[in-house]
């Protein structure tokens, strides 16, 4: 183990979160760990499988023990751990769906425990934005739902679930990403709302998640004039100290948003918005999805070092980060020693998800037709592909043909993005039952049309919902309210009649 580095260089190493490339920790994140950096970042590109993930993390503890590991696992659509396969657990909205507090909280331990037993001690979620703009286009089924007491009470119950199962859990985008049509990754949004509704709708969820002891929150790089006229919330001294720490009550770790997001960066540059949010009361910087090297590292310390020598950065702001990030490391120290021990399954089983996800599955039916159910055969599955949400990992599986075809052989399967969607989605599917598999229907002109063409030809195809169901067409509607492999499973179990 290397002996720790002192001085500034070590101060602004602390209040680092880089990401790496590779599967084992790299040469220069070790020795960075010895010079002071306090956390990394663990992505997609990072994760094989559990046990190659615990190995990881014990090289990185053999340099620094206390070192903070971070993952933005939601257990939904957004997964890292399980990025190859798509989640075992359902994501937040189906559990809102299903509006059990006990059965979100038993989800979150689950993950908790099985994250622990692989080395890591944060993790970036839950997410509790109130997602009360139906077209927005990177929170969706990643929040609990449109009602801000509805999400309240699930974000707390998540937070309680995780953090008793031994990881630390950061609640985001604070203030609230839920009211937006702009994704942060490509611009800065701007919440209108006026300080009353923020209270009432935005803000809830945050303060449930203190009220429980939520360990982290993370910044969202968002505009909100009621709060802050000129900067976004990531970079805001109003809205990071007056409100999150004097109002909330909040005193534990704040944690950017991806510095690299086009919000900020494009705007005051990436060790300019480093520097910005640290002034304004952010303890950690998270980089690395898109800057993953050593070079990108070196340039944000060695700009908070030259940030506090011209002044612009107090000495003292950034040692009270600094101190916070260490006192996370020390209730994550705690919480790794008294976690539970490590659930006895196979793997990629994970009953509470399975159980979760059926429950969340919701059945509109018109019978003004025959029930197609179960499905008289092997299936054609149609499935339409929107834009990609960024949040959302490309290498992560989804959709039904693939689980369908495993449960019924001879099921057919095509996907379609808006540039290819043929004039006559249902062709191929004479004489067999037709699937109609959907992504945010209500969000995307070309692929209502494209359904509407399928059903005037096929009125008996089953139409299935994986994103946010708040256009419903079809005889019969099956919505998942979420895209991972468990609500998959789910959907082919019902089709099937074999749940």
């Amino acid at each position: 183990m290397s002996a720790p580095a002192n001085g500034l260089d070590a101060l602004a190493a602390a209040v680092l979160q880089p990401g790496f490339v590779g599967t084992t920790p790299p040469p220069w994140v070790c020795r960075w760990l010895g010079e002071g950096l306090g956390a990394v970042v663990l992505f997609a590109r990072n994760v094989v499988d559990p046990d190659q993930v615990a190995a990881l993390t014990a090289g990185l503890r053999a340099e620094r023990p206390d070192v903070l590991v971070a993952i933005d696992e939601e257990a939904g659509d957004v997964t890292r751990f399980e990025s190859a396969r798509g989640s075992s657990r359902p994501g937040n909205l189906a559990l809102g769906v299903v509006d059990d507090p006990a059965l979100t909280e038993e989800v979150a331990h689950d993950l908790g425990t099985e994250l622990a037993a692989a080395g890591i001690t944060l993790n970036f979620a839950p997410d509790a934005d109130v997602n009360s703009n139906p077209d927005n286009p990177v929170i969706g089924v990643r929040a609990f739902g449109a009602d801000a007491d509805l999400a309240a009470r699930h974000t707390a119950a998540w937070v309680r679930g995780l953090q008793a199962g031994g990881v630390a859990a950061c609640a985001k985008h604070f203030p609230g990403h839920g009211d937006t049509r702009v994704d942060s990754h490509h611009d800065l949004p701007a919440i209108l709302a006026d300080r009353e509704r923020l209270d009432a709708v935005e803000l809830a969820p945050f303060r449930a998640a203190v009220a429980a002891g939520v360990q982290a929150v993370m910044t969202g790089h968002l505009l909100v004039p009621a709060l802050d006229r000129d900067l976004p919330a990531t970079l805001s001294p109003r809205i990071l100290g007056t409100l999150l720490r004097d109002e909330l009550g909040f005193q534990g770790v704040v944690v950017t948003d991806a510095i690299e997001m086009r919000a900020v960066a494009g705007r005051y540059g990436l060790a300019g918005a480093a520097v910005r949010a640290l002034a304004a009361g952010a303890d950690a910087i998270c980089v690395g999805g898109e800057h993953a090297d050593e070079a990108t590292a070196r340039h944000l310390r060695d700009a908070i070092v030259a940030a506090v020598a011209a002044g612009d950065l107090p000495e003292e702001r950034l040692a009270e980060a600094a101190k916070r990030v260490g006192q996370l490391a020390a209730w994550s120290t705690a919480a790794r020693s008294a976690r539970p021990g490590p659930t006895d399954r196979p793997a990629g089983e994970n009953p509470v998800g399975l159980v979760a996800a059926r429950r969340a599955i919701r059945l509109t039916v018109d019978r003004s037709g025959a029930l197609p159910l179960p499905l008289s055969g092997p299936a054609h599955v149609v499935e339409f592909e929107p834009p990609r949400n960024i949040a959302i990992g490309p290498e992560t599986p989804w959709g039904l043909a693939a689980p369908l075809a495993d449960l019924v052989p001879g099921t057919t399967g095509v996907r379609f993005a808006e540039s290819d969607v043929p004039a006559d989605p249902a062709a191929g599917s004479a004489g067999r039952p037709l699937v109609l598999v959907v992504r945010d229907l209500h969000r995307h002109g070309w692929m209502r049309a494209a359904v509407e063409r399928a059903l005037a030809a096929r009125p008996d195809a089953v139409v299935v919902e994986l994103g946010v169901p708040a256009l419903v067409v079809g005889r019969l509607h099956l919505a998942t309210h979420g895209a991972t492999r468990v609500a998959s499973r789910a959907a082919v179990e019902l089709l099937t009649g074999a749940g």
